[in-house]
């Protein structure tokens, strides 16, 4: 292999270790962003099932491979009225917790390239809420890009942060503090 072979792959190697395959989505009027390695499969427009007294964020469940997966509404936990009618389902797997859920969006926009370098930390004037969801923003050609990570968007951490809504129970089914 010659030196400017070399050269060139070297180059060529450097460039992928600074570039991040995004897959895009909206969300509203805003453009968001997770891992492509992160994703499992994009399911397309799917009606869910609602889940009665599940917690404000779940969207409900829909039939996947033989089981059933649960969907976070991202809609509800931006803070906009819930979607009518079906969602884009993106199907979503966090390595740590090895938690598979379904996360439903507006309409899904493809893959983009960001460069690693890009990325802003959230600022420390963003709204709780916002913070626990949001992992930073990437500039690129089109603009501004929100990252998300899987981690923070599974179901059971949404519930333990107890800023999301939880299910609503009548308060018959409440337990009764002896004090």
């Amino acid at each position: 292999m010659s030196e400017q072979s070399s050269r060139v792959l070297a180059d060529h190697r450097a460039e992928q270790e600074t570039m991040l395959s995004l897959c895009s989505f909206t969300v509203g009027d805003r453009v968001f962003g997770i891992d492509t390695r992160r994703i499992k499969e994009v399911l397309g427009r799917r009606s869910v099932r609602r889940v009665p007294l599940a917690a404000a964020f779940v969207g409900g469940i829909v039939p996947y491979r033989g089981d059933v997966l649960t969907t976070v509404s991202f809609r509800t936990l931006v803070g906009l009225e819930p979607r009518v009618g079906p969602s884009y389902v993106i199907v979503l797997h966090d390595a740590e917790s090895a938690e598979r859920f379904g996360l439903m969006v507006d309409s899904v926009a493809g893959v983009i390239m960001v460069d690693r370098r890009t990325h802003e930390v959230n600022p420390s004037t963003l709204e709780e809420r916002s913070g626990l969801l949001y992992d930073g923003v990437f500039r690129f050609a089109g603009g501004l890009v929100i990252h998300l990570s899987p981690g923070k968007l599974r179901p059971t951490r949404l519930s333990e942060t107890g800023l999301f809504g939880r299910s609503i129970l009548p308060s018959r089914f409440l337990p009764i503090n002896p004090s």
